[in-house]
């Protein structure tokens, strides 16, 4: 009987199963760990609006403000006002939202923050007592 060196058809079948396997799951991981990292730059980005909002705009003007800008709160880093997509905040793509309240003459008292997540429920941030 002559020995053959190599692999059997059934063990190559079960390596390149096993390989693709790993793969899959990894790019499943990935996938989850970008979104992860995304809902995090999500929930900053509307950390930095909401005291900015707070310690520089209500501590100023005494209201907030019907509309945000970056020209209302120039604290707020240029980058942040586009969300990890790609979309300019408030608009109706974008995962940011302000949404002002009890308001008169563009002067308004509340105002609800909300960032839409891909992982978790949404982030949402509220106006502080005054």
């Amino acid at each position: 009987m002559k020995y053959q060196k190599g692999f059997t058809l059934i063990e190559s079948i079960i390596v390149i199963t096993c390989a693709t396997l790993l793969i899959a799951l990894f790019f499943i991981q990935k996938s989850n760990i970008d979104a992860m990292f995304r809902d995090e730059t999500r929930k900053t980005a509307i950390n930095a609006f909401y005291y900015s909002l707070e310690n520089d705009f209500y501590a100023h003007y005494g209201y907030y403000p019907e509309q945000i800008s970056p020209e209302a709160l120039p604290t707020v880093s240029s980058e942040l006002w586009v969300d990890p997509s790609g979309h300019a905040f408030n608009s109706p793509e974008s995962s940011y939202k302000y949404t002002p309240a009890n308001c008169d003459n563009g002067t308004c008292k509340e105002y609800t923050l909300t960032a839409t997540l891909e992982k978790e429920t949404a982030f949402v941030k509220t106006n502080s007592e005054h």
